[in-house]
C-alpha cells in the first residue's frame, strides 16, 4: 500500500553534484514514488551562496543554516554532497541525533572517521549509506558490503581518479610528457585549477581506505594507506613500460596476506601488462578488479566522477534508505570484526622496474647484480644500452618486499659505477 504522507529529504550542497540530484528528485518524482512507495519531498536546499540562481529549486527552500536544517526534526534523510571535514562531520552526527539517516558522497570524511560516524548511526538507529564516496556511479560499495558479505575478498585493485587516468593515458598514447598531459586535463575540465588531490594521490588514498575496510572488514584509515603520487612519472617510464608490453596506471591496490593475517593498502604508480583488463581503461573512467575465493575475479568499470554519475550513486542509496525508513528498518552497518592489523608499506611483495644510469665499463653489470644478491631481490631481466662513457642499466626484478627493495637501492647509490637511479616503479596485476 502506497503512503502519502512524503519522506522528507534535506541536501547538503548544490554545486555539480547536489543540483543533479536536485534535478532527478524532481523530474523523476514519479518514478521514486513508485520505487520507494512513499513520495519524496526534497524539504530544504543548504548553501554558502544563497543568491545565486539555481533552475528547478524554489527560493524558499534554500537556505545558509545548514545546522537549523539537520535539526527540523521531521527530515527523514540527508543527502550530504558538501565534501571536507568540517562542517561535514558535525552536521552528520547532528543528522543522526536527530533522527535523520544519511546519505554521502565524502571520501575524506568516511575515509578518517567511518568509524565514528558508523557508530553515531548505530547508536540513533539510522542508516549510513556512501556508494557515491568511491567509484562514482559505478556500484560498488554494494556489492562488497551485500552481494559479496558471503565469500572472503582476497584483493581489490583499480584504477579510482579519472582525472589521473586521462592524464596517463594521455601519456601513454601520444608521448606528451607529464605536464602536457595535465595542462590539456585542466583545458578540458577534468583536472581542478589545484590538483595536488588528485595527481599526489590523496583522492585515490582515501577511496583505498573505504574499499578496504569494507573488503576485509577491518578499520582502514587514511593514515594506513601508503600514498605516492604520479608527478614524476615521465615519457621515458612509458617507453621502458611499452618495452615490458605494459602501461602505467595509479593503482589503487588493497590486498590480503597470503596467510591471512593483515592486510595492505597502497596508492601509487605502476606498470601493468597490457594484457591485464584494467590497461585498457582509457580516458577518465575508472574501473576496479575484485579477487575473492569463490566469485574468483570480477570487474566493475564506468564514469567515476561528474555530476550525474555521481547523483546516480546519491539517489541509489536515497531509495535504499528510504526504503528502510518505511520499513522501519535499517541497512548494513559497519563490519570490523575481522580487526586485522594494517602492515607497513616495507611488507608489500611486488615486482620492480629500476632504470639505473651507470657508466659504461666492464664490470658494471656483475656490481650491479652483486648488490641485488646481497640485498636478497631476485633478477628477472636485465637491458643495456651504452655510448660514450655513459650507459643506462634497466632491471626487473621478480616479487621482493619494499623493504628489501629499498635496501638494494640505497647500496646502488653507493657504487662508484652507478650515476644515477633515473625510476623506480612497481611491477603489478600479474
Amino acid at each position: 500500500m502506497m503512503r502519502t504522507r512524503p519522506l522528507k529529504v534535506a541536501l547538503l550542497g548544490c554545486g555539480v553534484v547536489g543540483s543533479e540530484v536536485a534535478r532527478i528528485m524532481t523530474t523523476h518524482a514519479d518514478d521514486l514514488t513508485a520505487r520507494i512507495g512513499a513520495p519524496v519531498e526534497l524539504a530544504g536546499v543548504a548553501v554558502r551562496r544563497p543568491d545565486k540562481v539555481r533552475e528547478g529549486i524554489p527560493a524558499d527552500l534554500v537556505t545558509t543554516d545548514a545546522t537549523a536544517l539537520v535539526k527540523r526534526g521531521d527530515i527523514d534523510v540527508v543527502v550530504e554532497v558538501i565534501g571536507g571535514i568540517e562542517p561535514a562531520r558535525t552536521l552528520i552526527t547532528a543528522a543522526f541525533e536527530h533522527g535523520a539517516s544519511v546519505v554521502s558522497a565524502n571520501k575524506a570524511l568516511l575515509a578518517q572517521d567511518g568509524a565514528a560516524l558508523h557508530a553515531a548511526a548505530e547508536a540513533n538507529d539510522t542508516d549510513l549509506y556512501y556508494e557515491a564516496a568511491v567509484a562514482g556511479a559505478i556500484p560498488l560499495i554494494r556489492p562488497l558490503r551485500e552481494s559479496l558479505a558471503g565469500d572472503k575478498v582476497n584483493r581489490v585493485l583499480g584504477i579510482v581518479n579519472g582525472t589521473t587516468n586521462f592524464i596517463l593515458d594521455k601519456m601513454d598514447s601520444t608521448g606528451a610528457g607529464y605536464q602536457e598531459a595535465l595542462d590539456e586535463a585542466t583545458a578540458l575540465g577534468y583536472a581542478e585549477a589545484d590538483p595536488t588531490a588528485d595527481v599526489e594521490g590523496f583522492d585515490a588514498a582515501a577511496k583505498a581506505a573505504i574499499l578496504a575496510g569494507i573488503a576485509f572488514h577491518t578499520r582502514v584509515r587514511l593514515d594506513d594507506v601508503y600514498r605516492e603520487g604520479m608527478t614524476e612519472v615521465t615519457a621515458a617510464d612509458f617507453v621502458s613500460a611499452k618495452e615490458m608490453g605494459c602501461t602505467i596506471k595509479l593503482l589503487a591496490i588493497c590486498e590480503r596476506a597470503e596467510d591471512g593475517g593483515s592486510v595492505t593498502a597502497r596508492v601509487h604508480p605502476a606498470m601493468i601488462p597490457l594484457t591485464h583488463p584494467l590497461a585498457s581503461v582509457r580516458g577518465a573512467y575508472n574501473a576496479v578488479f575484485v579477487e575473492s575465493d569463490a566469485a574468483g575475479q570480477l570487474m566493475f568499470y564506468g564514469p567515476g566522477a561528474g555530476g550525474a554519475p555521481t547523483a546516480s550513486a546519491v539517489l541509489g542509496d536515497l531509495v535504499a534508505v528510504c526504503r528502510n525508513r518505511l520499513s522501519g528498518a535499517t541497512g548494513p552497518g559497519e563490519s570490523a570484526y575481522a580487526a586485522l592489523p594494517v602492515s607497513p608499506m616495507g611488507d608489500v611483495v611486488t615486482r620492480y622496474h629500476i632504470s639505473l644510469d651507470v657508466a659504461d665499463k666492464p664490470g658494471v653489470l656483475a656490481q650491479v647484480a652483486t648488490v641485488f644478491a646481497e640485498h636478497g631481490v631476485s633478477i628477472d631481466t636485465v637491458r643495456q644500452q651504452g655510448k660514450d662513457g655513459e650507459a643506462s642499466l634497466v632491471v626487473v626484478t621478480h616479487r621482493a618486499s619494499d623493504a628489501a627493495l629499498g635496501g638494494t637501492v640505497e647500496a646502488l647509490r653507493k657504487l662508484d659505477t652507478v650515476r644515477g637511479v633515473a625510476s623506480i616503479m612497481r611491477v603489478e596485476g600479474e
